[in-house]
């Protein structure tokens, strides 16, 4: 970490150049590490009884390749993947990043509104699926959307409502008549030699497009971000760096794999350094986890806080014996110092890292070291990474007086390519000059060290799951009784916020926050739909008609508590 010399008592600061940028594919980093490390543990599910090495892992996601190749699947082309953890979902990672496809990630929870918009929104031509999630059930929601499924051969597949769609790829043994099985794309993928998938290879470039992770904005649709192969290659090459992972180490990823958080510092961090992944179970489970750990000898893990919370407050945290753990990183929200302390002794992870980012940038700019002391892995999100800049500026874009609080702004190797298909949101977001405006407000010391002050954008982060407001507000409006909608976050002792929508009735008309929820349910995400609802007749508001979201806030914070509201 250097600060520029010129510039000491400005908010600037510049990562350390000594780790060494790379600039290879995903797919050229996989064959590197498959070969190098070929008999060594590379990918673990324990829910599924999956344990490969490097070189099984290979055979896995080549014969992957091949079959999607066989489908006519070429390089830029769009392919969602749509499930909980499992083996088949990292394949299908690696797979695609081989043949230059690039990788739409699908939240697990998502339901038909969702799903219809984000395979339009890119124009996914494939889209491969569990058959069922907890409450979900994809294959129904498919079905809902796509009727001809039922009727049509997998080879004349076309969708009215998904014009792009040409392959629906179902994890299962069988499917729909206009469906394909994972098995039977592998099969297919008989059909097309090695080398033709190696010749691809060769043809992509690091600064290719490789991924596209949805991330919404306070106003406006979901947006894909759009990463590239360096961008991911490199994350997650820091991320093993900053834990310090080598061949010996076995990270445990509980986290959703649709995230950057897993994917790229989980997945590409262990594959980037021979490291072995281990999938605990489908979706996060406190005592499953624990006890893979314990079986596993995990040495590193994963997580958002509430995560490690669970865990260390299970009724049988003591049966297992998880002394092997060593570091992880926490993300996602901020992490409360005697929870620090608890995963540092009772759960051995003395070099356990605090780091932050968003998905534009990959997902991490920041991370906290090893040997940082406990304040600072606590109160900050570290110093910026390697090859990486970050300002903190004022509403100018003037550079703020070191400890003065601004815009966070990153610029470097993390930043995303582009938002897909929105050039004026890409144009808001990274300007002219390479920097991209997170939203977020914080605040650079002495040593650099970042400290998140709060958010400029209306962002709820849910047990590390990030809400934006406009989204379920557009949502809302769909309901015919349901004239106006602002939602916001409150805190939660364990989530650390929730959802709260404030509803304004149309004239004549009655709703209650049962049937709100009635109405959201199925429709989209679990985890979006308010919590907390009010119906009202007015909003706070200036005296220039912007709408008061804090005022909203401190009312239902003090209605919530019995305190009469200001």
């Amino acid at each position: 970490m250097s600060c520029e010399p010129a510039a000491q008592a400005s908010s600037y600061a510049r990562g350390e150049h000594a780790s060494v940028l790379l600039h290879e594919t995903i797919g050229q980093m996989f064959d590197r590490i498959s070969t190098r490390f070929a008999q060594r543990e590379a990918l673990i599910a324990a829910h599924q009884g999956i344990r490969w090495t490097y070189a099984e892992f290979r055979e896995q996601v080549e014969a992957f390749a091949r079959g999607l190749s066989a489908l006519g699947i070429e390089p830029g082309d769009r392919i969602g993947v749509w499930s909980p953890n499992c083996a088949e979902w990292i394949v299908c990672q690696f797979a695609t990043a081989k043949i230059g496809a690039i990788l739409v990630c699908i939240n697990p929870a998502y339901r038909c509104y969702e799903l219809e918009y984000a395979l339009n929104a890119v124009q996914c031509k494939a889209i491969v699926t569990a058959v069922a999630f907890k409450s979900s059930n994809y294959i129904d929601m498919l079905a809902q959307l796509a009727p001809e499924l039922e009727t049509s051969s997998p080879d004349n597949l076309k969708i009215a409502r998904l014009p792009d769609l040409r392959h629906v790829i179902v994890l299962a043994d069988t499917t729909k008549s206009g469906a394909r099985t994972y098995a039977g794309v592998v099969k297919l993928g008989a059909t097309v030699s090695s080398a033709h998938v190696e010749q691809i290879g060769h043809r992509l470039d690091p600064l290719d497009a490789i991924n596209i992770q949805f991330t919404s904005g306070t106003t406006g649709a979901p947006k894909g971000a759009t990463l590239s192969h360096k961008n991911l290659v490199n994350n997650g090459k820091l991320s093993g760096e900053a834990m310090r992972l080598t061949e010996h180490d076995r990270l445990c990823i509980p986290l959703p794999l649709y995230h950057c958080f897993g994917m790229v510092m989980g997945n590409i961090a262990c594959l980037a350094h021979g490291s072995a992944v281990v999938l605990p179970n489908d979706a996060f489970d406190p005592e499953i986890t624990l006890r893979v750990i314990a079986a596993e000898r995990c040495t590193a893990m994963l997580g958002v806080p509430t995560m490690f919370i669970a865990q260390l407050n299970h009724p049988h945290f003591e049966r297992y014996d998880i002394s092997s753990l060593r570091t992880g990183v926490m993300g996602g929200a901020p992490c409360p110092i005697e929870v620090m302390k608890r995963v540092m002794t009772q759960m051995h992870m003395e070099q356990v890292l605090i780091a932050y980012g968003q998905t534009e940038t990959s997902p991490m700019n920041h991370i906290t070291a090893v040997d940082d002391p406990i304040q600072k892995r606590v109160e900050t999100v570290g110093r910026v990474t390697a090859h990486t800049e970050i300002k903190i500026v004022d509403a100018t874009g003037r550079v703020v007086s070191q400890g003065g609080s601004g815009e966070i702004c990153v610029r470097g190797c993390v930043v995303m390519l582009k938002y897909w298909g929105d050039e004026e949101r890409t144009r808001a977001t990274i300007d002219s000059e390479g920097w991209l405006h997170s939203g977020d407000i914080g605040r650079l010391d002495a040593d650099g060290y970042l400290q998140i002050v709060g958010r400029l954008k209306d962002l709820i982060i849910r047990g590390g799951e990030n809400i934006y407001p406009r989204e379920i507000e557009e949502f809302l409006y769909t309901h015919p009784n349901i004239l106006d909608a602002q939602v916001f976050g409150i805190a939660d002792a364990y989530l650390g916020e929730q959802v709260c929508a404030w509803i304004k009735l149309r004239e004549g008309q009655s709703l209650c926050a049962d049937e709100i929820k009635t109405f959201c349910s199925n429709r989209i995400a679990h985890f979006k739909i308010p919590k907390h609802i009010r119906f009202v007749d007015n909003y706070p508001m200036t005296v220039t008609g912007k709408i008061q979201k804090f005022v909203m806030r401190e009312q239902m914070q003090a209605l919530l508590s019995g305190e009469k509201p200001a």
